[in-house]
């Protein structure tokens, strides 16, 4: 016969719950050591310090839950308030400077660029239209997603007043419809922070996608009809 083993015993103890009531004097002479001494405890003390360390998990889970809950409020708030702005703008020339301005005004971002390009022979000589390689207009269709990071001497970082002062930054590609589709990109938002940790690599970019749709479906009245 095999021998047995700890794991038998538990999962005896597990499925024969009525045990301890048939042996109900065990529950008083178990003694355990308690995890905040070397004081020796009951069994019953035991599983309600447990109990207390549970219940103490979860409550931070409820409050980090809420605190979660609470920062997505606040910038789906800022988000309609940007977006608000943008429908307001009358003249499609003034636009991007609009969207720029309340980027920074609602997101407080120190930094904030824009590049938009096969616009509109009426907009080609503006400052938004001009300075972009090819290579960077290609980077930027190659992307499926914000690129969250390091500059890493990326062009689009020059597109700043202060480069040297961007320690993390997002960029955001502009497409014609939907954000992640297979349409080249007509533009790209650059945000720049001298926070390292604002726009990490590995950051949740769900909110930057919903700015890029909103983004991507104003200007698109700088492109040719």
């Amino acid at each position: 016969m095999n021998p047995i083993t700890e794991d038998d015993i538990a999962d005896w103890l597990a499925n024969s719950p009525d045990f301890f009531e048939r042996h109900a004097e065990l529950l008083a002479s178990v003694h355990l050591t308690s995890p905040h001494g070397n004081r020796a405890v009951s069994l019953q003390e035991r599983q309600a310090e447990m109990l207390r360390e549970k219940i103490k998990a979860l409550e931070h889970r409820i409050m980090q839950m809420v605190r979660h809950g609470n920062e997505n409020m606040v910038i789906s708030d800022r988000i309609h308030r940007w977006a608000q702005s943008l429908l307001l703008v009358q003249s499609t020339r003034a636009l991007p400077a609009t969207l720029v301005a309340e980027l920074h005004k609602q997101f407080m971002v120190p930094q904030v660029a824009l590049k938009v390009w096969d616009v509109d022979t009426r907009y080609g000589e503006e400052p938004f239209a001009q300075g972009v390689s090819e290579d960077a207009k290609s980077f930027a269709s190659s992307l499926t997603q914000p690129y969250c990071g390091m500059s890493s001497g990326l062009e689009p970082v020059g597109w700043l007043d202060d480069p040297a002062t961007a320690l993390s930054i997002a960029l955001i590609p502009l497409r014609p419809g939907a954000v992640n589709g297979p349409a080249p990109a007509f533009g790209m938002l650059v945000l720049a922070s001298p926070d390292p940790q604002r726009f990490e690599s590995g950051l949740a970019t769900d909110f930057l996608e919903r700015i890029a749709e909103l983004a991507s479906a104003a200007l698109s009245r700088l492109r040719p009809r």
